[in-house]
């Protein structure tokens, strides 16, 4: 069956992911129909399905560069992928079963390809980029019996290219606009945004995307730290919204490097982590400021390095900027950001039709459903690659 025919009939996919503040595992049900502009996704059901502290707590330590035995990685691989096969099984409760999922996994390394800057400082010996996702397909597939795509970034890596940001494909599809340029920025453990031109001429071609710096995970990491571990995030934003941001000390981390390297470029924890954190934690002290002036100031910083990125590298400012991701929620973040972005509004995703919280399982969805298509998923121009490939490895179930 030719692909477009194959897509007039709606698929029921389930996407999962556990983005870089490990917060659980998001799943959504969709079901799916029509292939590129013609895309339409439904949410059936989606849900966020917490890791089991002690698994939380490996995941975090694997991801903060603690060595630990071949062994151990693959009692942490296996683990990862039941609680992904469990919440597969548990999103389709009460719905019609699905029959294929896209799982992108938990991401617990990334290094993008040393060709240039601070990258190529911290990976002489290799050109290609890695990047680490664990909790294998192939077990997904046995256990829940549905035929799993997982491994979505290794093919693009594989070329040349970073192997992030993989969702602005899914984001031209869904969330363009005829008019007007919009900016879809998604604020997980790590911030991206993808640039969406008017939707005419040769729009695709012009869509720039890429990591704007730490979104989420930062925060997180200094609320564990200045609550002395008795909170794991904040909530509305509401502590940081006690503080005042000191902007010196704002203007100063945006003098790292990262923020200044042209796209396409990508990051994780590995440059804006715990030591990160530390670094930060010791800059403030000479401005003597109390824990809620700290998570103001990261906080401002996570804005300011955003519409920083949109400012150095966009073509033009956009329209409009839809936020998505955990972040979304932070309403003194979106409060800042609007700030800084003036007359420029700052909505949610859910506004214009697509889940905000779901947003990035939704798109891991449609890259499993297109790579049973048969249709590249990357975006050359927002990953770095050379050329479209197809994405993801496909684990078919074995009755």
């Amino acid at each position: 069956m030719h692909p477009t025919e194959e897509a007039a009939v709606p698929t029921r996919v389930i996407g999962l992911i556990s983005g870089t503040s490990v917060d659980g595992i998001d799943a959504a049900l969709v079901e799916i129909s029509g292939t590129e502009l013609d895309l339409k996704v439904e949410l059936l059901a989606g849900a966020t399905y917490p890791y089991p502290a002690e698994l939380r707590e490996k995941i975090l330590a694997v991801g903060a560069g603690v060595a630990i035995s071949m062994a151990e990685l693959a009692e942490i691989d296996d683990a990862i992928a039941i609680v992904f096969a469990q919440a597969a099984q548990n999103i389709q409760i009460g719905h019609q079963p699905a029959t294929l999922i896209g799982s992108h996994g938990q991401t617990v390394y990334h290094r993008p390809p040393a060709d240039r800057g601070i990258e190529k400082k911290t990976t002489p010996h290799s050109p290609l980029g890695y990047s680490l996702q664990l909790g294998r397909g192939a077990l997904i597939a046995h256990l829940t019996g549905i035929t799993t795509v997982s491994n979505f970034r290794v093919a693009d890596i594989a070329i040349g290219g970073h192997g992030a940001p993989l969702v602005p494909r899914v984001d031209a599809y869904l969330l363009s606009h005829p008019q007007e340029g919009r900016c879809i920025q998604n604020i997980g453990g790590i911030g991206n945004v993808a640039y969406i031109p008017p939707r005419h001429g040769d729009w695709l071609s012009k869509i720039r995307a890429w990591d704007t710096g730490p979104g989420n995970s930062l925060l997180d990491l200094a609320v564990e730290h200045l609550s002395a571990g008795t909170k794991t995030y904040d909530e509305d934003g509401n502590w940081a919204a006690s503080g005042t941001p000191c902007h010196p000390l704002v203007e100063q981390w945006l003098n790292q490097e990262y923020f200044h390297l042209p796209p396409p470029k990508s990051t994780g924890r590995e440059l804006f982590g715990v030591t990160y954190l530390h670094q930060c934690l010791k800059d403030s002290q000479a401005y003597q400021l109390n824990a809620a002036d700290i998570l103001a100031t990261l906080t401002e910083l996570t804005a300011a390095s955003i519409v920083h990125s949109y400012r150095t590298f966009l073509p033009q400012m956009p329209q409009q900027v839809l936020l998505c991701g955990g972040g979304s929620r932070n309403l003194y973040l979106k409060k800042r950001l609007q700030l800084l972005l003036t007359s420029i509004p700052v909505w949610t995703t859910d506004e214009v039709g697509l889940s905000a919280d779901f947003k990035e399982a939704i798109a891991f969805a449609v890259l499993a459903y297109w790579r049973h298509l048969g249709i590249p998923g990357n975006l050359p121009t927002a990953t770095g690659a050379p050329q479209e490939v197809l994405l993801g490895e496909v684990y078919q179930h074995q009755s």
